[in-house]
């Protein structure tokens, strides 16, 4: 072998083994940005599954609170009371702090079966609660905005939650959004 056809070898393995790294590295980073989806829808449908059936049973609103992001005030505080099958009175508290480094939205019920506080979501970009009355406006599907808690019949969640891959801007993304109505009501 002479000096040219060794450089020439070398050459040609350097750029073949660029190729196959960049192709692993991208396969790598494709692989956990599908991974990081898949993890955040589960838990959005979870969260979601467990508010629609805690918001079902519940006797009504009690009272909402409202905050102030990017501009934009938001309820992101529900309180809503129930009673249980035995007659125990209850509350569950959900609660979205934008500020906490997390970005949480935590369930708390006071009293009942099962108190406690269960953090439903973690890395929230983005949460609001609307109410609604059970009344439909003419021509479209959308319901007649609840003026108090007291007439609040249906809630709408709105949420986006996303995830850094390789500490890289929010890739991985999750919009979810439910109307769910309060049946006791």
């Amino acid at each position: 072998m002479t000096l040219v056809e060794l450089l020439i070898a070398i050459g040609i393995s350097g750029i073949i083994f660029v190729a196959v790294g960049t192709m692993i590295f991208f396969s790598g980073r494709s692989y956990a940005a599908m991974a990081n989806y898949v993890d955040l829808d589960n838990k959005s449908r979870q969260a979601l599954d467990q508010m629609t059936k805690d918001l079902r049973q519940v006797n009504g609103v009690s009272s909402i609170g409202t905050n102030t992001v990017s501009g934009q005030t938001v309820t992101n505080q529900l309180v809503v009371a129930g009673t249980e099958t035995d007659g125990t009175a209850y509350t569950i508290t959900y609660n979205y702090n934008p500020a906490s480094t997390n970005r949480t939205l935590t369930r708390v019920k006071s009293a009942g079966l099962y108190p406690g506080t269960t953090t439903l979501l973690t890395g929230c970009t983005y949460l609001n609660f609307q109410m609604f009355n059970r009344v439909p406006q003419d021509g479209t599907l959308d319901n007649f905005p609840a003026a108090s808690v007291a007439e609040c019949k249906v809630v709408q969640i709105d949420w986006i939650c996303a995830r850094r891959i390789f500490n890289q801007s929010d890739n991985t993304e999750s919009v979810q959004s439910a109307k769910v109505v309060i049946r006791k009501k």
